[in-house]
């Protein structure tokens, strides 16, 4: 026996095993075969053509399984020795198809048809660094994480909708414009010499956060609960709990969120060391959630403020920001703004310059509780509460 034919039968015995090639999928090219050979009997050339095309595809599988199954030194043989076209391709002459004209029965359960591309093993590069793992429950298809991309206009003029905001680095010498307010809102126990002079305004974005029907539920909810609602409160280090101050804040709050909450922690838990990684955090146990549905209605807003300003909130360490709202929507304004913010006589105060997010229907942003940011005035022309500015916002603890 001549060493073709000794490589001709040993491809035989490839296409064959089931490591290689399925029952299913031999029964599947013997079927094209078939037909191609029915279709192609009055023109001989034309019929090696197609037998061509589908001995190629069924030769690269082949190849890269028998890779993964026997190793690489036969199956770098087997290709030293047939002739390989300029695409890669085993010619047809090295493929004994005739193998496949006899489908068995499969030995296992049944396969999804067609010739399917072999399992490898992904390429694991060397890095200085850990990588956070994938969330084991990924979310819908429609719901990847935003990333900020797209430059930041500036401070006066709107970030176009839709449009993640970007990560800023604060100005050199950054001096806060006259229109901005320097009120202190960061006050902590914390020394100076711990805390970085400066805290650039970054966040991320993911859309489609929940599913249709969620949304749908949660609205409907947030709808039925009006009279539920209260007056939104501010921490004060003054006092034991939260007080309304109408010149600060202006909102209302719902506390009692039923199952949403736990479906809303569900996916954020899911998506956490992705966030977190994007954001240069700490990775961290959740200690405690605290969150709430905050309607936003005409004339409402919150000045720029942080979330772990005080010691009561100092554990706060990642704030979530979900907006929704009824269609069609029938309110302006409510944008999120993030402040970049400077040390001034052991507090921050804002830099003049932010980076804005203007509240997108089934949308949810996350950042960290140190960083200063504000909601701008909101205008609902309808004066209905059901067309409210609605977030289901909140903090995890560690």
């Amino acid at each position: 026996m001549t060493p073709k034919q000794i490589l001709d039968s040993f491809s035989e015995t490839l296409m064959l095993d089931e490591r290689i090639l399925s029952a299913q999928e031999r029964a599947l090219v013997a079927t094209l075969l078939q037909h191609a050979k029915a279709a192609t009997s009055e023109n001989p050339e034309t019929q090696d053509a197609v037998r061509c095309v589908i001995a190629s595809a069924v030769g690269e599988t082949v190849a890269q399984r028998a890779f993964a199954v026997l190793g690489g030194s036969i199956v770098e043989r087997i290709l030293g020795n047939s002739e390989v076209s300029d695409a890669g391709s085993v010619r047809t002459a090295d493929l004994p198809l005739r193998a496949m004209s006899d489908p068995q029965p499969p030995s296992h359960g049944p396969q999804p048809p067609g010739v399917r591309a072999p399992h490898k093993e992904p390429h694991r590069p060397v890095r200085d660094t850990p990588v956070a793992p994938s969330p084991k429950d990924p979310q819908p298809p429609s719901a990847p994480l935003g990333t900020p991309s797209d430059p930041q206009p500036p401070s006066g003029q709107p970030h176009p909708p839709g449009v993640r905001a970007p990560v800023v680095p604060p100005p050199k010498d950054p001096q806060p414009p006259s229109s901005v307010r320097t009120t202190v809102v960061s006050e902590t126990s914390a020394a100076v010499a711990e805390r970085p002079s400066l805290l650039p305004a970054q966040s991320v974005v993911l859309d489609e956060f929940l599913a249709p029907q969620e949304l749908e539920e949660l609205t409907r909810f947030v709808q039925e609960h009006e009279a539920d609602f209260s007056a939104s409160e501010v921490v004060s280090p003054n006092a034991d709990g939260g007080i309304v101050n109408y010149e600060h804040r202006r909102s209302r709050v719902l506390m009692d969120l039923a199952q949403h909450q736990d479906i809303v922690l569900e996916r954020i838990k899911a998506v956490l060391p992705q966030v977190l990684d994007r954001l240069g955090m700490e990775e961290f146990s959740i200690a405690e959630v605290e969150a709430q549905v905050t309607a936003s209605h005409d004339g409402d807003f919150f000045h720029f403020h942080s979330d772990n300003g005080s010691d009561r909130v100092a554990s706060r360490y990642l704030t979530f920001v979900y907006f929704f709202h009824r269609e069609p929507r029938q309110f302006e304004g409510g944008e999120l703004r993030i402040h970049d913010a400077r040390l001034e006589q052991g507090a921050y105060v804002s830099a003049g310059s932010y980076q804005t997010i203007i509240p997108q229907q089934n949308q949810i942003v996350f950042f960290p509780c140190e960083l200063l940011h504000e909601i701008t005035p909101v205008n609902c022309a309808s004066q209905h509460f059901a067309d409210s500015r609605f977030t289901l916002n909140g903090w995890l603890r560690r």
